[in-house]
């Protein structure tokens, strides 16, 4: 783990038993980690989207005895200057810059590439690999498992919700998977939670790309590696999330002795196919 401001938010808040409105306040203080040590609980309960109450109970349950506690203990660990204005910018720039401190935090986290490529190793092993994505992180699971099918011998992607979903979880458990990758993103599909918890039980090692390591596919989860989402306009933005996405590729590949060579192989099928334009 990196010695960032928002490491070190998040090492705050790792062991503790939180709310789902104190998960929203911890992931907005980890975005914003720069600025919480200035903000007052009124400023932060407004970031969050909770009540002035909720961030006072959210400071008791981190063992402080209210939030000027947490503030001061922030203070003592974060850099001692907030950062520039968001007004000196406009909401398109705000939306690309927000993205670019989400993939810093990516950055910090991946200095500890040991999730990475634990779960690399996993997903590597897994005989067939399902990839789950519903909704909104349905993009993601596809551009994954569009090019993992290119080293993996056997990707199966479940981007349809329904009563199928148990049942292609079921498919794959018996064709041999050992480990299912879970795209999940905001807003969380109660569909996507039960899928975990089921597949849990059927015995698969679940590897998680969430938005926060407070998101509610936390709990049934082995592995969950996060990567924030972009929040600043209307549509949330998840440029960390296909990125760390290539990265667990990367590390899957790196345990899949064949996979250069079926590179390799696909190259050579495309050029004689005329596949792609030159």
């Amino acid at each position: 783990m990196s010695d960032s401001p928002a490491a070190r938010l998040q090492q705050l808040f790792d062991g503790h038993r939180l709310t789902p409105t104190q998960r929203r306040i911890a992931h907005c203080m980890v975005r914003k980690a720069a600025d919480v040590p200035f903000l007052s609980s009124v400023e932060l309960a407004e970031l969050a989207g909770v009540s002035q109450p909720s961030v006072t109970r959210f400071a008791v349950a981190l063992g402080f005895d209210g939030y000027p506690a947490l503030r001061k203990h922030l203070r003592e660990v974060a850099p001692t200057e907030p950062s520039r204005g968001e007004d000196d910018y406009n909401e398109y720039q705000q939306a690309v810059l927000a993205e670019i401190e989400n993939l810093k935090h990516l950055a910090e986290l991946l200095a500890d590439p040991g999730p990475v490529e634990e779960a690399g190793r996993v997903l590597a092993a897994s005989r067939p690999l399902p990839v789950l994505g519903l909704r909104a992180a349905s993009s993601q699971a596809r551009g994954f498992a569009y090019f993992a099918a290119k080293v993996h011998p056997d990707v199966r992607l479940l981007d349809e919700s329904g009563s199928m979903l148990a049942d292609r979880i079921d498919g794959a458990r018996r064709a041999g998977a050992t480990a299912l990758l879970c795209f999940a993103l905001p807003r969380h599909p109660r569909e996507v939670v039960d899928a975990l918890a089921y597949a849990r039980e059927q015995g698969l090692t679940v590897v998680t790309v969430a938005d926060s390591a407070f998101a509610p596919v936390a709990g049934h989860s082995d592995l969950l590696i996060p990567a924030a989402v972009g929040t600043g306009l209307a549509f949330d933005t998840a440029c960390a999330p296909m990125l760390l996405g290539r990265v667990l590729l990367e590390a899957m590949c790196d345990d899949l002795p064949d996979a250069q060579a079926r590179l390799e192989e696909f190259d050579a099928k495309a050029a004689a196919r005329g596949l792609f334009v030159e």
